[in-house]
């Protein structure tokens, strides 16, 4: 709606149109209050429609009005008229950049000046936590007296688009693009790697996009302008931007540097932050964009002056020396190209190790189904016996002889070490030792292993064991170093993250690697190359490698290796130094329901890709999250009426209805230092909030009481630390169960009298009894995901062992019954797999509708 001369939004008095866009309309307005004129803008139409939307604006807008910079136009207000939101701000009087370069390339000197003064204004913004997402030449406002304004701070940000949004608005001010997990917005040519991927971003995104500006203003050339937008892409993900100096003669090499700096594909070798781009450009304007006459005078008043600032000049030289090092270092690292697939079978798996000519797999989901061997140029695998159906294959030895391999139960599995031969023969118990995870020596002599939080060393036919050193989580992968005297581990204390941790073999020098680097950790399953200079491993679905420790290079980045639009994991250096090989997933599930009388899978909600399915109490609603998005969504049974509930970067976990059908229950794990959550949002949509923000500790899979009145939860999975307890809805009193030291994933039965839950370690279900107030074991196994029937007579759970079952569990005499044998199912989902009933006590299951294959990248490292 299109406001008039003289029309008032509270103090202010519109005075005219400024102009329009997908952001809104922009209007001058006269601060009747104050005597001073301003700018208003007003949101669009789609962001007063939606509360939640519009609550999550009027956060960022009040952090951006928050910066207090010169380089940033100053917020004065936020409000709204009739419900419609509005935001006020100074006044500016100019152009924007992007209306100065329709006319010619600015001279070098003008551009480094506009970039220096963008990268303050970016750095203000940084500390504040604040990143813009979408800066462009559009939302650089150049004032008359030549200062750089940033416009639209935040609004990128929350302007998120709801399914089937995007079509009409102005794209030359936020063209968008969904391409799940995240919502990717942006202006393509301006948008860094990670954001058109929809990974996660950070303060060097807008460090990439200042870079594209830089090589703009002096080229007078959108660096990556293509026909169309996929060529965009490409050329963002795959492309180098055209020199400089192939349209400016006499180029500064330092400028070219900080240009190319700026745009590097991996946001590790970027500028780090934007005081650092600042400070390089700064150096730049008073020295490489000098013109000749002033160096000339520039050169005379140095010789007058030269007794004087000797001494200085040293110092100056110095520091201009190590200035031009770190400018023109090598930016070259090691590099994976050329992907060559290996298998074609698409079946879930997981590579092990190699002796070079061979290459060991896991097969299936973990706990794998089996072990493996296959050529390493490619081939079908071949299946190596394991001693028991429990037995889980970990890893290979140096020479390739033998598998590692535990037999266990439970979550991950734990049980006797052993060593199976990969060429046939008996397999050997090794020793006493009994774990989760382990890993030979380079010599073979010895043998690390893992018993949950503890990491122990012993001689390699079992005997010998101590204990080396323990860490807060369980520990997982074990990887010696090439030479031999260090191990490094990753563990998990909450589950879905992972940390690296380094340890001599004496026990001393434990340490954090990457303390900080991601957060939540999520950092695993690394391997040395074969030369020892480079760790290789997987983190948000793509593989970097960690240059070795040096006296020069004591903390040494990450480097990323792979931006793969595969999901990339358990990579493994070959013995040549020539290849890394990787396991390349494409994620994506259906859901399937098991028709209890036909005894056949059917799909359900036509088949969309999603788990951790709810049912309302009267049976007409059903709630999901989306897989792999990690979105929450709630519709009626039959599809319709759909509705999004929750956006990234939020990843919903295990909704629950409550009784009367209004609210939604579900948890979130630990993100950003923040421990696991339990939240409450509306079933027609709103902000999700805390149900419990006073309680300090985690806060894990929550259920209601049959009646609603109480909420039952526990702790994290795993940890010995976590207890079941229950929250009154009335009072906010939480009293812990009694005896639930160690248990987690409680589930209240539909009459109210029992409480199932798990052991610590995923292999016992346990069963409470408020009539006795006593535990008692209902199963055994390495078992979860448990579910009443509805009549409250058994507990359904999926067996996570062999091929994989669902069970269900008599509460009367604690007998075990198979329902479905899931040999050729195989279930997907954030964690690989789960289970819901339907009102009928219908299985739901997520089959895997992606693919799993080994890959061969080329290995290149300086």
């Amino acid at each position: 709606m299109k406001l008039g001369p003289g029309v008032k939004l509270g103090s202010y008095e519109v005075v005219s149109v400024l102009g329009a866009g997908g952001m809104g309309e922009v209007y001058r307005a006269r601060d009747v209050a104050l005597g001073r004129e301003v700018a208003i803008k007003i949101l669009p139409d789609f962001v007063f429609a939606e509360p939640d939307r519009l609550a999550r604006f009027e956060q960022e807008a009040k952090a951006a009005a928050a910066l207090n910079h010169p380089n940033i136009v100053a917020i004065y207000q936020f409000g709204t008229d009739e419900g419609r939101p509005y935001i006020v701000s100074e006044l500016l009087e100019g152009e924007t950049l992007r209306n100065r370069l329709e006319h010619a390339p600015l001279p070098l000197r003008k551009a480094v000046d506009y970039g220096v003064q963008t990268a303050h204004g970016l750095a203000a913004a940084h500390k504040k936590g604040i990143v813009h997402r979408d800066l462009k030449p559009e939302n650089l406002f150049l004032t008359r007296d030549g200062q750089v304004k940033i416009l639209d701070f935040g609004v990128a940000k929350i302007l998120e688009p709801s399914e089937g949004e995007g079509q009409g608005m102005d794209s030359a001010h936020l063209p968008t693009v969904d391409t799940r997990p995240g919502v990717v917005l942006g202006t393509w040519g301006y948008m860094s790697p990670e954001q058109v991927r929809g990974l996660a971003i950070d303060p060097r995104t807008d460090i990439f996009a200042l870079g594209a500006i830089l090589h703009e203003m002096v080229t007078g050339k959108r660096t990556f302008d293509r026909p169309t937008s996929a060529d965009t892409i490409s050329a963002i993900l795959h492309e180098e931007p055209s020199a400089i100096s192939q349209t400016v003669s006499r180029m500064p090499q330092g400028l070219q540097r900080v240009v190319d700096r700026c745009l590097e594909k991996n946001a590790d070798q970027r500028f780090q932050s934007a005081s650092d781009l600042a400070f390089a450009l700064e150096a730049l304007s008073d020295s490489s964009l000098t013109s000749t006459g002033e160096r000339a005078q520039v050169k005379f008043q140095r010789t007058r002056r030269h007794a004087v600032i000797a001494a200085a000049g040293g110092l100056a030289l110095a520091a201009a020396a190590a200035l031009g090092y770190w400018l023109a270092r090598p930016t070259s690292g090691p590099k994976a190209t050329s992907y060559t697939q290996l298998t074609h079978d698409g079946q879930p798996k997981a590579l092990l190790g190699t002796d070079g000519a061979r290459l060991f797999l896991g097969m299936g989901e973990f706990p794998y189904q089996g072990g493996a061997e296959m050529p390493a140029g490619g081939g079908e695998p071949r299946n190596i016996p394991m001693p028991s159906p429990h037995a889980v294959p970990l890893t290979v030895s140096p020479d390739g002889a033998n598998l590692l391999a535990v037999d266990g139960q439970g979550v991950p599995p734990s049980g006797p070490l052993w060593a199976v031969p990969v060429t046939g023969g008996s397999p050997r118990r090794l020793g006493d030792l009994s774990g989760e995870a382990g890993a030979w020596s380079p010599d073979g002599r010895m043998m690390a292993y893992a018993r949950h939080n503890e990491l122990l060393i012993a001689d390699a036919n079992g005997t010998g064991s101590r204990k080396l050193s323990s860490v807060a989580g369980d520990i997982n992968s074990i990887v010696w170093s090439p030479d031999g005297p260090r191990l490094r581990f990753d563990s998990s204390q909450t589950v879905g993250q992972h940390e690296f941790w380094e340890v001599s073999t004496n026990g001393n020098d434990l340490r954090r690697l990457l303390a900080g680097w991601h957060n939540p950790p999520d950092e695993c399953c690394g391997r040395w190359t074969a030369d020892g200079e480079y760790f290789v491993f997987q983190s948000a679905n793509q593989v970097w490698a960690l240059p070795k420790t040096t006296f020069l290079l004591r903390s040494p980045s990450p480097i990323q290796l792979t931006s793969s639009p595969m999901s990339l994991s358990t990579p493994i250096p070959s013995k040549d130094g020539k290849k890394l090989f990787v396991i390349g997933e494409v994620h994506r599930g259906e859901l399937m329901r098991y028709d209890m009388k036909t005894h056949q899978f059917a799909p359900f909600l036509a088949a969309i890709s999603a788990e951790y399915v709810a049912f309302s109490k009267d049976g007409q609603w059903v709630a999901y999250v989306s897989y792999p998005e990690g979105t929450l969504w709630r519709s009626k049974v039959d599809g319709s009426e759909r509705m999004q509930l929750t956006y990234p970067p939020m990843y919903p976990m295990l909704p629950r209805w409550s009784p009367d059908g209004r609210q939604i229950l579900f948890f979130e794990f630990e993100r950003n230092s923040k421990p696991s959550r339990i939240y409450l949002i509306s079933a027609d949509g709103g902000t999700p909030r805390e149900l419990i923000p006073s309680d300090p500790n985690a806060q894990v899979d929550p259920n209601w009481s049959p009646d609603g009145s109480k909420v039952v939860f526990a702790g994290n999975p795993g940890e010995s630390s976590s207890q079941i307890k229950v929250f009154q809805v009335a009072n906010g009193k939480i009293f812990p169960l009694p005896g639930s030291q160690g248990m987690f994933s409680p589930r209240w039965s539909p009459e109210g009298r029992y409480i199932a839950a798990m052991s610590a370690d995923s292999s016992r279900v346990m069963l409470f009894d408020f009539s006795t107030g006593k535990w008692n074991e209902l199963a055994q196994g390495s078992i979860g995901w448990l579910n009443w029937s509805h009549d409250g007579k058994y507990i359904y759970v999926l067996d996570q062992s062999g091929k994989g079952a669902v069970l269900r569990i008599k509460i009367g005499d604690h007998t075990p019954e198979q329902v479905i044998a899931l040999d050729g199912f195989k279930t997907t989902g954030r964690y690989r797999g789960s289970l819901a009933l339907m009102s009928d006590d219908s299985p739901l299951l997520l089959r895997e509708a992606g693919t799993q294959d080994v890959y061969a990248l080329d290995w290149e490292a300086p």
